[in-house]
C-alpha cells in the first residue's frame, strides 16, 4: 500500500499517518524528518549538501528533495508500502516525484485529500495550548481542564503553554499558502483516477474510518463539498 496525505497544516495528517503506519506496518515519512535526520550526520554527503542550502537561508531544491525520498524509498520497510506526509506540496514536486517512482517502477495506490473548513481548522488550531511539564494537550473550547490552571494529567499549576505559532493570523497564513501552492496538485492526481477525499473536520477516529473506506473503495472515495477559503 503506497499513499500519499494531502491536507493543509493542523487537518491531522500526522495522526492519521501513525494509525495507517500502526495498522499495515508501513512507514510514514515526512520530508521534513528526512531533511533533519540527514543534515545530523557529517558523513553524509547528501545531508552536508542540504545543510549547507539550509544554513544559507534557501529552500532545498526539488530535485534534491527526491533524491532525498528516492534513497528512503530503497530501506527494506518501504517494501510493502508507505506513506508519504506532506509531499509533494506543488506540482512540480508532484511531476518529478511521479518521474522518480515511475523510474522505480512504484506506483501510487491513493492520494487522500483531508479537507477542511477553514474557519472551523482556524479555531481548531488558535484554541490549542498545553501543559509544559507533561505535554497533555487542551483547547479553549473543546477540552478545558476540570480545574482552572491545573494539569488534569500531571497535576502541575499554571504549567499551560501555547506554541508561538497557533495563533489565528499564522493559521491563516499556513492556508493560503496551502491554497496557492498545494492545492493545485489536486486535479494533477484526480486526472490519475488516485484522489479521494474525507471530512478531515470529522473526530480522529471517523477520519480513520473514512480514510479505510476509501483506500478499500473504488468509487474515488467521499464526495465533500470543497473547503471555504479566506477572502
Amino acid at each position: 500500500m503506497r499513499i500519499i496525505l494531502i491536507g493543509p497544516p493542523g487537518a491531522g495528517k500526522g495522526t492519521q499517518a501513525e494509525r495507517l503506519t500502526k495498522k499495515h506496518g508501513i512507514p510514514a515519512i515526512s520530508t521534513g524528518d528526512l531533511f533533519r535526520a540527514r543534515v545530523k550526520d557529517p558523513n553524509d554527503p547528501l545531508g552536508l549538501e542540504i545543510k549547507a542550502i539550509l544554513d544559507s537561508g534557501k529552500l532545498v531544491p526539488d530535485e534534491i528533495t527526491v533524491k532525498m525520498l528516492a534513497e528512503r524509498l530503497e530501506k527494506d520497510d518501504c517494501k510493502n508500502g508507505f506513506i508519504l506526509d506532506g509531499f509533494p506540496r506543488s506540482v512540480s514536486q508532484a511531476e518529478a516525484l511521479e518521474k522518480m517512482l515511475k523510474e522505480k517502477n512504484i506506483k501510487i495506490d491513493a492520494v487522500i485529500q483531508l479537507k477542511v473548513d477553514d474557519k472551523q481548522l482556524v479555531d481548531r488550531i488558535s484554541g490549542r495550548f498545553s501543559c509544559s511539564k507533561c505535554k497533555a494537550g487542551y483547547h479553549d473550547t473543546a477540552k478545558q481542564p476540570v480545574v482552572a490552571g491545573v494539569c488534569d494529567s500531571c497535576g502541575a499549576k499554571d504549567s499551560f503553554t501555547r506554541r508561538a505559532d497557533d495563533n489565528a493570523e499564522t493559521v491563516k497564513g499556513r492556508l493560503n499558502v496551502f491554497h496557492t501552492q498545494t492545492a493545485p496538485i489536486l486535479p494533477f492526481y484526480e486526472a490519475r483516477g488516485l484522489l479521494k477525499a474525507v471530512d478531515g473536520m470529522a473526530g480522529m477516529d471517523e477520519v480513520t474510518t473514512q480514510i479505510e473506506s476509501a483506500l478499500t473503495s473504488n468509487n474515488g472515495g467521499s464526495q465533500l463539498p470543497p473547503p471555504k477559503k479566506f477572502g
